[in-house]
């Protein structure tokens, strides 16, 4: 088994077919994206293949080290132009090809209207460690 993350965007990733941003769609097609959502892992619940998965808010700031005894330097909140992940799910599953599968499922959540997003999802594998070399 490998572990993935299947990321969702706020924006930075192409655009996806069905671009309306969900702070315009109407109640009931958030609460339909959410049931999908939530149907979605109690499925891979269910096989042993979800891990966690969780919604990120659109708040967030760069934080970095600055030396001893100095306060912490932050660039943020993000600026328009940089990429903002909205959420995500992890995964545990035999092949990379089943994280994809996976991935483009996930990606037909409904959207505004009621049909498929069909938005970029970004699949990232956990780093593993390096093979042992031997002479």
């Amino acid at each position: 088994m490998a572990k993935y993350l299947l990321l969702k965007h706020y924006r930075g990733a192409p655009a996806p077919a069905n671009d309306v941003p969900m702070d315009r769609w109407a109640p009931e097609e958030i609460s339909a994206h959410v049931k999908y959502m939530e149907d979605f892992a109690s499925r891979l619940e269910e096989t042993g293949e979800f891990v966690d998965a969780q919604a990120l808010s659109m708040e967030g700031t760069f934080v970095r080290y600055d030396g001893e005894g100095r306060p912490p330097v932050t660039d943020g909140p993000f600026a328009e132009t940089k990429d903002l992940i909205a959420g995500w799910m992890m995964i545990d599953v035999e092949t990379y090809e089943r994280a994809l599968d996976l991935a483009a499922e996930l990606s037909a959540a409904p959207g505004a209207g009621g049909k498929p997003i069909h938005e970029w999802i970004e699949v990232r594998p956990f780093l593993t460690a390096p093979p042992t070399i031997t002479e």
